[in-house]
């Protein structure tokens, strides 16, 4: 798939808002004990992304009701959905100045996973969490996502790479009073 870049300018892969607030002092403790670690910017990734993918549960998996989408919301409370958990990888890496991007995925309803730049090219991660039928690995070598869309059934991939979350998603979760009613509110389209 050819991912298109929102932007042409890179820096807006590294800035932080109100979503990706990678300023956060979690956000930056968080990165910093992950970074110390890691040998170059290719490890801190992977551990940032097994960090986020195999120690902040997927709510829905978990049964938490609770409703994160800022990054610093995610890592301090410890859960979040994927969008959420997207959100929480991003700051990650762009606390380290990794430029990242969110980008998704339509099945039933919109699924959210990030794409980090290394060597000039976008490398699509999904952080989801592992879960029975579910194996998602970091890895710059081809795509190892949690999901692969099936066109006959109208699902796809969305080749935009978004430097901030999707107002469609966005919107959702912050209307949510919690995950069960955010549950009935997910966009089945971007």
């Amino acid at each position: 798939m050819q991912m298109i870049q929102q932007t042409a300018d890179l820096s807006a892969y590294l800035a932080a808002d109100e979503v990706i607030d990678h300023q956060h002092p979690i956000v930056r403790e968080t990165a910093a004990r992950l970074a110390d670690g890691a040998a170059d910017s290719y490890e801190y990734a992977r551990v940032a992304f097994e960090f986020v993918r195999d120690t902040i549960p997927h709510s829905q998996d978990s049964g938490d009701p609770r409703v994160t989408w800022r990054a610093s919301d995610v890592l301090e409370q410890g859960t979040g959905i994927c969008y959420a958990k997207a959100h929480a990888l991003t700051a990650l890496l762009r606390a380290e100045d990794i430029p990242t991007a969110l980008c998704y995925q339509k099945f039933d309803v919109v699924h959210g996973l990030i794409a980090v730049r290394f060597n000039g090219a976008w490398h699509r991660q999904d952080p989801r969490g592992n879960k029975p039928g579910v194996d998602a690995r970091f890895s710059l070598e081809g795509e190892r996502l949690a999901f692969t869309p099936d066109p006959a059934s109208n699902e796809m991939d969305y080749p935009v790479l978004y430097a901030a979350p999707h107002p469609a998603v966005l919107d959702v979760l912050k209307a949510a009073l919690d995950r069960p009613y955010l549950w009935k509110t997910l966009p089945t389209a971007l």
